[in-house]
């Protein structure tokens, strides 16, 4: 799934899901220019059908309904599409969308109602593009100990593609099925064969401090599904049978190797007794949770099954049970779940891979992949958290990708080969406890950004925004040079300015940035921290800030808002500012004014203290219009700061992590 943009019905391509407009409210009656009006459309499921929209040649938007099923037919519709109209907040338009629909369908919940693994809080690491399926319990372990000797300790790992027990119906046949639950050979261990994958589960835990391991499974069991005749499973062979619209889109699919060969697929009524028997396998192993890959696979699998939509429907409620059993910490990444038959029928599920594959070897996919992934997250990012996906650290991309996933509210991980790391990059992502500095929201692009194109247009720069507990954070890339072709029908890339582009940034790019200022009448004057120079900026309303980029590189801003605390005294905290979050430090702030404007204070007395409760440890920043009289952490102990008048910057060094039981460092600036 990705984004497009347009301004007739034509550019409606097909088996769209979303569609959000901008229109002005005198475009509808005549007048001149009004208030921007945004409209959005969201296609749903109706009984067995699925709807989407399409446009046409005579840029006329037209409704396709789909069962999926020769036999599952209707000659009418009373609610396959929802449409909703708001002004001046675009995203407070699609969650209100998103609301309704939710007590329309009474399908699915919103993804501030579900359960958050604790994974998304923590550093990762999965085996996929360091192994792909030669992985071994050995190279399992290596990359564990490599990252964690240099300093980035991984606290959950995803063993991906590889672990299963998977074969072959012949020899030359190139479609693999599972032909049992339990692990491969690669995976038992000679001196306990019985073991199985348990013993590398064991060894991450209790050798390398590993608070979660996930595995990967297809929502069919493997790629080809289960082998027919696999135990109790009641497999048989399905021919996937694509819709018009995914053939329009996608020609490739219908030669696709599953089309051909097919897959094994479970009974729907024995599917809850092969999740429950592998996951409880897994659980008793000590696996934490599972990726959940090729979900998609189940809209071309509905014939005389009742469609696309009651499989789809019957494999999740049968998938979240037995994850709600075994797995009691809501482990589950939905993987290949773009479709709103899952979409519509999430009710538990809390994580969803918000793009196609991170492809390290593919220059043209790394622009794509950030527009595609911010875009997707407008969408996705109301029902389920959106995972941006591993990355190499160790890349000519790195920083680039990296930047991203610190701002994009979900997951970090890496998918580096033991011993190809870049260990300075991964400490502005990773603390030395292996926690992240997660941003609270899906990151999403800024609404300026909402409706111009930042990978075709070649003007234009993404802005992608998203929330702290006390700032907002913005970060800038240029994803021009590449797209999806809708006539090669595949990504491609295009020609491009050589030239930097330029955009600007404003505190009000951050949506959400006056809900975390603390004074009523708030100025709206912000700092903002640029990343890449370590510059503070003091921002008055409205004021802007250019960046220019060229293709590949991006810009991190942290941005606070300035709290007057007395006259001649101003200050906003920024964070840990050698993180790409630096925000994400401050987990607690108060503000006192310790003597009111009329007062004098002596050489002795302070006027107010900054009290900040700090997770982490490095270089914590803050901008401060006068030079503090001391900074304190602890018990009261004096701690040593640097002042710069120029700029405001006030620096303090936390030296390490915060000692014993305590999750965060007391920090109080007096003056």
């Amino acid at each position: 799934m990705a984004q497009r943009m347009g301004k007739q019905g034509r550019d409606i391509p097909h088996e769209t899901q979303f569609l959000l407009l901008e229109s002005k409210t005198g475009s509808f009656n005549g007048g001149g220019d009004d208030e921007v009006v945004y409209v959005v459309f969201l296609p749903l499921t109706e009984g067995p059908f699925r709807a989407c929209l399409q446009g046409n040649d005579a840029d006329e938007l037209e409704l396709c309904l789909e069962s999926g099923d020769e036999d599952t037919k209707s000659a009418s519709f009373f609610h396959a599409l929802f449409v909703g109209a708001a002004t001046s907040d675009p995203f407070a338009a699609i969650t209100g969308a998103f609301e309704a629909v939710k007590t329309r369908l009474r399908s699915f919940r919103h993804r501030t109602e579900k359960k958050l693994p604790g994974i998304v809080d923590f550093f990762g690491w999965c085996t996929w593009d360091a192994f792909y399926q030669d992985v071994t319990q050995e190279g399992v372990e290596a990359g564990l100990r490599s990252l964690t000797d240099g300093g980035a300790p991984p606290r959950f790992v995803i063993i991906d593609d590889g672990w299963q027990s998977v074969g072959p119906d012949k020899d030359d046949a190139p479609v693999l099925r599972l032909t049992g639950i339990k692990e491969n050979g690669k995976f038992q261990s000679k001196d306990d064969p019985a073991a199985g994958i348990k013993t590398i589960v064991r060894t991450a835990k209790e050798n390398y401090g590993l608070k979660y391991v996930y595995v990967w499974h297809a929502i069919t069991g493997y790629w080809g599904g289960v082998r027919p005749g696999t135990e109790d499973y009641n497999s048989k062979m399905k021919y996937p049978k694509v819709s018009p619209g995914v053939m329009e889109n996608d020609p490739r699919m219908k030669t696709d190797t599953l089309t051909v060969q097919g897959l094994g697929l479970v009974h729907p009524k024995s599917v809850y007794k092969f999740y429950n028997e592998l996951h409880s396998y897994l659980a008793a192993a000590g696996v934490d949770g599972v990726k959940v890959d090729v979900q998609c696979i189940l809209e071309t699998l509905g014939g005389e099954l009742g469609g696309r939509v009651e499989l789809t429907r019957q494999y999740h409620r049968a998938l979240d049970a037995s994850i709600a059993k075994n797995f009691p910490d809501n482990g589950c990444i939905a993987c290949m779940s773009h479709n709103t038959d899952a979409l519509y029928c999430s009710k538990q599920t809390a994580v969803v891979r918000a793009s196609d594959d991170f492809y390290p070897r593919e220059t043209e996919s790394h622009t794509i992949h950030i527009a595609s992934v911010a875009y997707n997250s407008v969408f996705l990012g109301e029902i389920m958290l959106p995972d941006w996906d591993m990355f190499h650290s160790f890349h000519p991309a790195a920083e680039y990708h990296a930047s991203a996933r610190a701002i994009s509210g979900g997951p970090v991980y890496v998918s580096d080969a033991p011993g190809k790391h870049n260990f300075k990059l991964l400490k502005k992502l990773v603390l030395p406890d292996g926690s992240i500095l997660r941003a609270q929201l899906p990151g999403r692009p800024t609404r300026d950004c909402l409706f111009s194109d930042p990978t075709r247009d070649g003007i234009s720069l993404l802005k992608i925004w998203n929330m702290n507990k006390y700032t907002g954070v913005v970060g800038v890339f240029n994803c021009q040079g590449a797209a999806w072709s809708s006539t090669e029908k595949k990504n491609v890339f295009h020609r491009t300015t050589s030239e930097a582009l330029t955009c600007t940034v404003t505190a009000t790019d951050v949506q959400l940035i006056s809900e975390v200022a603390s004074d009523r009448d708030w100025s709206g004057d912000c700092v903002a921290y640029r990343q890449t120079s370590g510059q503070l900026l003091v921002l008055p309303h409205q004021a802007a800030i250019p960046v220019s980029l060229m293709v590949l590189e991006h810009e991190i801003f942290a941005v606070s808002p300035i709290k007057d605390l007395a006259p001649g005294f101003r200050f906003a905290p920024v964070g840990l500012v050698d993180m790409y979050n630096a925000g994400g430090a401050v987990v607690g702030l108060t503000y006192h004014v310790l003597k009111d404007s009329g007062s004098a204070a002596t050489e002795h007395e302070a006027v107010a203290m900054v009290c900040m409760e700090v997770k982490g440890c490095g270089r914590f920043g803050a901008y401060s219009s006068v030079k503090p009289r001391r900074c304190l952490l602890g018990s009261a102990a004096p701690a040593e700061f640097a002042y710069d008048s120029s700029s405001g910057f006030l620096a303090v060094h936390l030296e390490s992590m915060p000692k014993g039981d305590r999750k965060v460092h007391n920090l109080v600036i007096e003056f």
